[in-house]
């Protein structure tokens, strides 16, 4: 059996979830097989910013809807964001250097069947419907992702 990449993605930053999904494809051009269980803000990286809709949610969960990001390319920078400005200027130099951005490496973790976990949980609380996150999503429970840690060769938490 080959080897199996896991990584829990927690963080709602670009240049995180741009280490995450260039480990991700990066693992599996090696044949690796890889999860990605996404949990609380890791799942804007996995919002469709096209399947949204404030149909059957609370005030609080429109409201938290509202101001978050929209889909990877809204995500902010860890560091240095300053009110976006400092993502403007990473996402100059990427283009500069002819780098792929967040969505590229995303686009290309789906086409590689990189697996997509969301936390059930993390789900619920957020107000997020299935519906709202790309298709390749799967919900699952906590318990599900260890069992998938558990086997994994490398853990890796984002």
């Amino acid at each position: 059996m080959g080897k199996r990449v896991n990584l829990l993605m927690f963080s709602g930053e670009y240049d995180k979830a741009l280490a995450a999904l260039i480990l991700a494809n990066s693992s599996r051009e090696l044949d690796a097989e890889v999860t990605i269980f996404f949990a609380f803000w890791g799942l804007m990286l996995i919002r469709d910013p096209e399947r949204m809709s404030d149909e059957d949610k609370s005030l609080y969960e429109k409201m938290f809807a509202a101001a978050t990001p929209k889909g990877p390319e809204e995500l902010p920078l860890s560091r240095m964001n300053f009110a976006g400005m400092g993502k403007k200027m990473l996402m100059k130099m990427m283009e500069e250097e002819g780098a792929p951005t967040l969505a590229d490496f995303l686009k290309g973790a789906r086409k590689k069947q990189v697996r997509f976990y969301a936390c059930k949980l993390s789900v619920e609380v957020m107000g997020f419907h299935p519906e709202e996150l790309l298709p390749e999503v799967e919900i699952v429970d906590a318990k599900t992702y260890l069992k998938d840690a558990f086997e994994s060769d490398i853990q890796l938490f984002i």
